[in-house]
């Protein structure tokens, strides 16, 4: 019957069920998290919020309680007990994860799994999708081996590519003109927002801490692993250090390297923008005047006592004018020169005003004299 179904045999079954492995191994590297539709971590929420693959969700086999549960009944009763009470407690958090995250996913679906080490609890998952019959995958080392990944990379990866490095006096929108240029289509590596901090004694954002050093380095390596290095990478520039997180010596390295390109703007101008950025401190004088009295061993008691009485006052503009004089300047020239020795070559933007729409011109700008220059390298 021409038109019929064919009814394959148990070998040719097996050859086309080996087809499929070998096209779709169950084991696979980190060089391979592309190849796959979704990213899942299996391991305790504790352990995925110090850091985790990038954009992967947590669905874990168990919990952190649970995971508890199981260590003690290993080392205070027995090994086998505390697989069989492991064994039924991953069973379960397997099934409700199917029957919940799962549910929707089509035949094609590709999920990529890992745990700690790429041992019991990844297997445990990527064996049940397997047999339902998805082209799960196990992370090769499980965690272990992408955080060895991670560590290797920002050792060199930040070494090819050619930065062109924002400066600028606190308050001169550097991280506004970042934000235009990646809406313009500009590679930019924005530190301070993967860092959640803006890098200063004031730089907390409110409600929004700053994630592990591990998570860090981690967003870090990914955006720096889509970048192409034939095209510059937009960066502003920064200390070894943002908020309580550390940078890879190999990107500051680089960096001090790269073409400045030096904002500059009237203080009033800067005063006005800072008023507006942090207003957040403004509707909360006690915190801020928290912060400013962590300065007291730089200035001394009189300067923080002005600098107290005038939030008392509410005399933003007065204060923050103040700060820029006496602190944010003074520090913010003596790290660049520090840290960028070319700084006498930099490109200059001179912006007259701080609006959306002059932040555009100087993108223009910029984006013009990075094009010239790379057609002329």
């Amino acid at each position: 019957m021409g038109g019929g179904r064919k009814i394959l045999t148990i070998e040719e079954l097996a050859d086309r069920e080996q087809g499929i492995f070998l096209k779709h191994p169950s084991v696979v590297t980190v060089a391979q998290l592309d190849d796959f539709d979704e990213v899942i971590d299996t391991r305790s929420p504790s352990e995925y919020a110090q850091d985790h693959v990038p954009d992967a969700i947590n669905c874990a086999v168990l919990d952190d309680e649970e995971r508890a549960r199981v260590g003690a009944l290993y080392t205070q009763v027995s090994p086998f007990d505390a697989k069989k009470l492991g064994a039924a407690l991953i069973a379960r958090n397997i099934a409700r994860h199917i029957e919940t995250r799962f549910a929707a996913h089509g035949r094609e679906w590709r999920p990529l799994i890992y745990c700690w080490r790429g041992g019991k609890r990844s297997a445990a998952m990527a064996h049940v999708l397997r047999e339902i019959g998805w082209r799960a995958a196990q992370l090769e080392g499980g965690y272990k081996a992408y955080r060895r990944e991670v560590t290797a990379q920002l050792e060199s990866h930040p070494r090819r590519f050619n930065y062109l490095v924002v400066c600028g006096a606190t308050g001169s929108a550097k991280s506004r003109m970042l934000e235009r240029l990646l809406e313009r289509g500009a590679q930019v590596l924005d530190l301070e927002r993967l860092a959640r901090h803006r890098g200063s004694v004031l730089g907390n954002l409110p409600d929004d801490p700053q994630p592990p050093q591990r998570f860090f380095d981690s967003m870090l390596w990914n955006t720096l692993r889509r970048f192409d290095a034939s095209r510059p990478v937009f960066v502003e520039a920064e200390s070894r250090k943002i908020g309580q997180l550390q940078l890879p010596s190999a990107l500051l390295e680089r960096m001090r390297e790269g073409r400045c390109i030096v904002v500059q703007a009237p203080v009033p101008e800067r005063v006005r923008f800072l008023i507006a950025e942090y207003r957040h401190f403004l509707e909360d004088p006690q915190g801020l005047k928290a912060r400013l009295e962590c300065l007291t061993s730089l200035y001394g008691h009189e300067v923080i006592t002005r600098w107290l009485t005038l939030v008392e006052a509410r005399a933003w503009d007065e204060l923050v004018a103040d700060l820029l004089l006496n602190h944010y300047d003074p520090a913010y020239r003596r790290s660049t020169l520090r840290n960028y020795p070319d700084l006498t070559d930099a490109w200059i933007l001179n912006l007259d005003r701080l609006s959306p729409e002059a932040i555009d011109t100087a993108v223009t700008d910029l984006l013009q004299r990075a094009a010239h220059e790379l057609a002329a390298t």
